[in-house]
Order: structure tokens, then sequence, then C-alpha cells
């Protein structure tokens, strides 16, 4: 149930994050590995990235690639805080004195996000792939002419086989590592705190991070961070306080 409801939870703030997400994927994907200057800037910021695609893709594009989205929240999250939740419920994370243990917390959030992250990972590529596709006036990044998850799963699996749909997937481990363990942890910390106040294009994560530095500058490797701030606050919080609510109910009405 634990699995159920974090799943649950994180869909729930999905349904209002995703336009940011879609914002952010185009901005990142924008004048890659090409120098500053060098092309044309379809998407200026966040603001202008939304107004942009609004008017020349319609509104329903601001939710692209939105039933990926939403399974790869509910497998992430689900298994992330589903994991945590079990391992907190058990115990495991308090000290002697039964208060949270910082480094434990901080520990299985790690775990719990990576083994999220890593099973998740193709519904995530495609997700990116499905939110990438724009009208050809203001199209990034490469356009894969995708019909749906299924199709986009199918074609993958079918042109790079059973490894090709994990393609990637090491690269957003590190990030997953420490935002997963800081996010979980803090927000336990505080929780118990207040409880007692009240396309193949590089050949790895180094690789990419050296390509990009050395064609767009130290800069292209911060493009979208400002969609990607505004995206994760919002996500954060909901997704933590509907797991919060819905395990409350659940534990209250299960007695």
């Amino acid at each position: 149930m634990d699995f159920l409801m974090s799943g649950l939870a994180a869909c729930g703030a999905c349904l209002f994050t995703n336009p940011l997400e879609v914002v952010k994927t185009r901005m990142q994907l924008q004048g890659e590995l090409q120098s500053p200057g060098t092309y044309q800037r379809h998407y200026r910021n966040v603001f202008h990235a939304f107004i942009t695609i609004a008017k020349v893709d319609g509104l329903a594009a601001l939710q692209k690639g939105l039933a990926p989205a939403l399974l790869y929240q509910f497998l992430m999250n689900g298994i992330r805080l589903g994991t945590y939740g079990l391992a907190e419920a058990g115990g495991y994370l308090n000290t002697a004195e039964g208060t949270i243990s910082p480094s434990r917390s901080a520990a299985a959030g790690a775990l719990a996000g990576v083994m999220g992250a890593y099973l998740g990972s193709p519904i995530y590529m495609v997700k990116t792939h499905l939110q990438a596709q724009a009208a050809s006036e203001i199209a990034v990044g490469h356009q894969y002419k995708h019909r749906g998850m299924f199709q986009a799963l199918t074609e993958i699996g079918q042109k790079h086989g059973l490894v090709g749909l994990w393609r990637g997937a090491t690269g957003g481990l590190p990030r997953v590592v420490i935002g997963s363990s800081a996010q979980l942890c803090t927000f336990s910390s505080t929780k118990d705190l207040l409880t007692q106040w009240e396309g193949l294009m590089y050949r790895g994560i180094l690789d990419a991070l050296l390509q990009t530095a050395r064609t767009e500058g130290i800069f292209g490797m911060y493009k979208g961070i400002g969609a990607s701030y505004f995206r994760l606050g919002p996500h954060t919080i909901l997704s933590l306080f509907f797991w919060d609510q819905l395990r409350i109910l659940y534990y209250t009405y299960s007695k």
C-alpha cells in the first residue's frame, strides 16, 4: 500500500508540473552541441517558452508526454517513497533515542532514489522524446516523431534491443542520489522536528559534460535551470504533501 500511495502522490504533483518539464526539456535541447550565438533561440526564458509553445503548438502541447510522465512518476516515486516509507515505518532510520538519523535517512533516500530512477529510465527517455516533439518552426533537438508511449518503447526496443531502453540511464543517477537523499532526509528530519515541536551523441556522462562545456561553454550545462527550479519546488512540495496525507488517511481508516 505504501508503494501505491507514493505513486499516486507523485502523479498528483505531476499533473501540475508537467508543463514546466516540457519547457525545461526544450530549453535544454536548444542549441545542443552548438556554440552560443550560432543557432536561433526559439525559447529565450521560461516565460517566453511557455508563450511560444502555447502559441505555435497549442495549449495542449504544454502537457506533451503526460502519459509517460505520470507512469514514470508512479514507478519512480512509488518505488522511491514506498521503499523509504517502509524503512521509516520499520524504525530503521531512527537513532537509539527514537529520533531520525540524518545519515541513515540520507543513505536510504539515495538508495531508494537510484532504484526508482533506474527502473523507470526507459519511460523517462520516451517522455523526453515526446516532450521535445514540436512544430518545425520551434523544433529543437532530434525529432523522433513518436506517435505515443507504447509505440516509442516498441520502436526503441526493436531498433536498439532491450539494453537500448536503458540508454543513458546512468547519466541521471548522480543527480538522483544527491537530490533524493537531500530531499527525503530534509523532509523526514523537518517532520520529525515539527512533530516534537509540532540519439547517441555521447559515450557516457563524462563525455556529455566535456562535449557540452567545449561547444556550449560552462553555462551550457545549466540550460533550463530556471524551468527546472520552478518545477522542482512545487513538484517536491506537492509530492511529499500528497504522500503524507494519503498515508494519514490510510492509517486512520485502516485501523
